[in-house]
């Protein structure tokens, strides 16, 4: 197929020789007139060679590489890229897994697909698309995902009506595109969970804090557990399956701490050691000093871009001032960042100046980050979102 073109000024083609799949806005020279937005489109050097292919869009990252080999994006590519995905999910043990039911099949620029999630739960594939492009090429994505995944999966809902750019006017809807089901009840580590990928965040479930929560069931015997930002309850239900004495799960969102609820009562039904509060973070911290032994910080995203950092660390340097000054002396602190600009240094930074702010002696007992299902692509660093600490308070 003849697809159009996009120039590169002088020099700008360094990053792509060293792999990195974005072109921004500022290193084209020049397009072929009449690129729409989403369009498919061939990279070429200011020497006049091409060097990749890839999706365009309006905005600062400008196109987005597929590939670096100069091959059709057709059913073949999208069947090749998706295969690889679930082998990569069949290697680490987290796909056809009967006890669980629940990961990560295409994570972006990790899979070499950027703008591209897959999440699945059950035999339902939730589609997300955080580019023009894959929107635009969804259906083929659809198609080629049913055929790779075989009888894994039975149904495909597609989900991008808050992760596309407004500005682009595409008219998206959420919505199945392939198969239909009622039923949103997957398993993550023999654990089952609702799945609101009708109206719920992200696809509907944090699948990147699997391992993360498991490591938490392992402090959790005999301990008090406050699950701050709780969202689905995620942590909460892991604690109580850890042989916790108590766990109080936090969220601000009435939404929230209801799915919170259904899901402590499909794992552990009639079981009292749980409550549910729905408060602001910092209003329930205060009211509740010295109470807990194990405290859960998982906020969402402070910062979505590079210009709120500065106000991102200190909102997190902020709430883990309050973490340490509640939790109770030889207490243990989860606490995480999930915004993609704030770095491991960052985020460290941040905590260590809440510790000391807070008086309080501390110990780092794990360094965490998001699970092998979310890999992250080598010549792509900025894929590496999640960072957490499980620190020992004195």
């Amino acid at each position: 197929m003849a697809y159009k073109k996009i120039y590169l000024k002088k020099g700008k083609e360094e990053s792509l020789k060293r792999f990195h799949p974005w072109v921004f806005s500022g290193a084209i020279f020049r397009m072929d007139e009449g690129i729409q937005e989403g369009e498919v489109v061939r990279v070429i050097t200011s020497a006049g060679d091409f060097i990749a292919i890839g999706h365009y869009q309006i905005g600062s990252i400008a196109v987005r590489i597929l590939s670096f080999n100069d091959v059709p994006i057709d059913h073949e590519f999208w069947l090749s890229r998706l295969s690889s995905a679930l082998q990569i999910r069949l290697s680490i043990g987290v796909a056809d897994n009967p006890d669980n039911t629940t990961y990560r099949l295409v994570h972006g620029e990790g899979d070499n697909l950027p703008g591209l999630v897959i999440d699945c739960y059950n035999q339902t594939a939730v589609v997300q698309a955080h580019s023009v492009g894959m929107h635009v090429d969804r259906i083929a994505i659809c198609e080629a995902l049913v055929e790779a995944m075989g009888d894994r999966i039975k149904n495909v809902y597609y989900k991008s009506e808050t992760t596309l750019p407004f500005k682009a006017d595409l008219g998206q809807e959420n919505g199945f595109i392939y198969g239909g089901t009622s039923d949103n009840v997957a398993l993550e580590n023999g654990l089952s969970f609702y799945v609101d990928w009708l109206k719920g965040q992200k696809t509907g479930f944090f699948v990147d804090q699997r391992e993360n929560r498991a490591l938490l069931e392992q402090y959790s015997r005999g301990r008090k557990v406050l699950n701050m930002f709780c969202y689905t309850g995620g942590f909460s239900v892991y604690a109580m399956r850890g042989g916790a004495e108590l766990v109080h799960s936090v969220d601000s969102s009435a939404k929230a701490i209801d799915l919170t609820n259904k899901n402590i009562a499909l794992n552990f039904p009639g079981d009292n050691r749980h409550e549910a509060y729905c408060e602001d973070a910092f209003k329930f911290l205060d009211a509740n000093e010295n109470k807990y032994d194990l405290i859960v910080l998982d906020p969402p995203a402070f910062a979505k871009h590079r210009g709120a950092l500065h106000n991102a660390l200190k909102g997190y340097t902020r709430l883990n001032v309050k973490g340490f000054e509640s939790i109770k002396k030889g207490g243990i602190l989860f606490t995480f960042s999930c915004s993609q600009v704030v770095t491991k240094d960052n985020f460290r930074n941040a905590v260590f100046t809440a510790a000391a702010q807070a008086g309080r002696k501390v110990k780092i007992l794990h360094q965490l980050h998001q699970p092998a299902d979310h890999p992250i692509n080598i010549f792509h660093p900025e894929g590496e979102y999640l960072k957490g600490l499980v620190l020992y308070v004195e």
